[in-house]
């Protein structure tokens, strides 16, 4: 069995024979994998090495309207499409931010407290975290839509960094909370790469992510825990600017976007990588044979040092065969 402590060796750059290992699955592949074993148990005996929870507002089904869920802060969400874990947002709540009476919802702080005392209860000698998704950039265009605040960065800046102060206000508070709980680490959720560069580019970036985000993994660190980041797409810019605000760990590591040895090379003293095997290229395409071959390369190239847990570069979803995330699995569990 994985180790907690495999994990955080890794975070600290300490070589092993083993490599620690995660996997992630939507429903509908985690759907798939049963149907193709027979054991609906599959999952817990993959033996990954991270246990964590995600925040981001708990959609729950409208009675009214099947397959739209709405979360905590108001937003529905349509799942009647090709993605049925989140969905894409019904209708922007916010058209306009310098007349916007948009008010932040109350968590509901009990709730959050008894995942978290069961997150800790079944960590079972893996390594836990605390997770909260859409945790800046994603909440504004969940609320605004995304033209919206790309917009907004240049024609009412003040006004958006003002909105931004307000959802990092809401997410110290839940770290807060949650880092009164024997966690390892909190992990963050906020995409802001495209397969070139950022979204909104490094200048609009650093005003008004950056700050926010140093807010929060300050906490993290203040409290001896280790800040992992979740970003899809091209972050190689903002890579210097994200080890300057403390973090340890960076996912998802796409090797369709980095030179992953050129990137190990730079940063792999200072930056653990968590992904390495393509969800978008190798995954849903290559036969198992291939999928092994692939994973043992990224493998070769990023473990040297530590700062390697190897994954796949998402959440595995329903166009991934079985066959090849069982072959994945063996893959692993053969380190040992």
């Amino acid at each position: 069995m994985q180790t907690r402590q495999a994990v955080i060796d890794a975070l600290n750059h300490v070589e092993h024979k083993t490599v620690p290992y995660h996997m992630d699955f939507t429903q509908q592949a985690l759907d798939n994998l049963i149907a193709y074993t027979g054991d609906p148990e599959i999952e817990k005996k993959l033996d990954c090495a991270l246990h964590y929870i995600q925040y981001w507002g708990w959609p729950t089904e409208l009675p009214d309207r099947p397959g739209y869920f709405r979360d905590e802060f108001g937003v529905v969400w349509n799942r009647t499409g090709a993605d049925k874990d989140i969905g894409v947002v019904d209708h922007p709540l916010i058209e306009d931010l310098e007349d916007c009476d948009y008010q932040f919802p109350v968590c509901d702080e009990a709730r959050l407290r008894r995942e978290y005392e069961e997150l800790v209860a079944t960590a079972n000698g893996r390594f836990t975290m605390a997770g909260f998704g859409f945790c800046m950039f994603e909440r504004s265009w969940s609320l605004m839509g995304m033209e919206n605040v790309l917009m907004s960065m240049v024609a009412c800046p003040e006004e958006l960094e003002a909105f931004y102060d307000k959802i990092c206000d809401y997410f110290c508070h839940l770290v807060d909370i949650a880092l009164e709980y024997n966690i390892d680490g909190v992990y963050f959720g906020d995409d802001w790469g495209q397969q070139k560069g950022l979204i909104m580019g490094h200048a609009h970036w650093r005003r008004f992510i950056k700050p926010r985000m140093a807010r929060l993994y300050a906490r993290v660190k203040a409290k001896g825990k280790y800040v992992v980041q979740h970003s899809c797409g091209d972050c190689y810019e903002i890579l210097p600017d994200l080890i300057e605000i403390g973090l340890d760990c960076y996912q998802t590591f796409q090797p369709e976007i980095y030179d992953i040895e050129t990137i190990k090379k730079q940063y792999g003293d200072r930056l653990t990588f968590w992904g390495g095997v393509s969800t978008q290229r190798c995954l849903p395409y290559a036969t198992p044979e291939g999928v092994q071959q692939e994973a043992r390369r990224v493998m070769q190239a990023l473990r040297k040092g530590g700062g390697l847990i190897i994954a796949p570069t998402h959440s595995l979803a329903f166009d991934v065969p079985p066959e090849n995330i069982m072959a994945l699995v063996q893959m692993f569990q053969s380190q040992e």
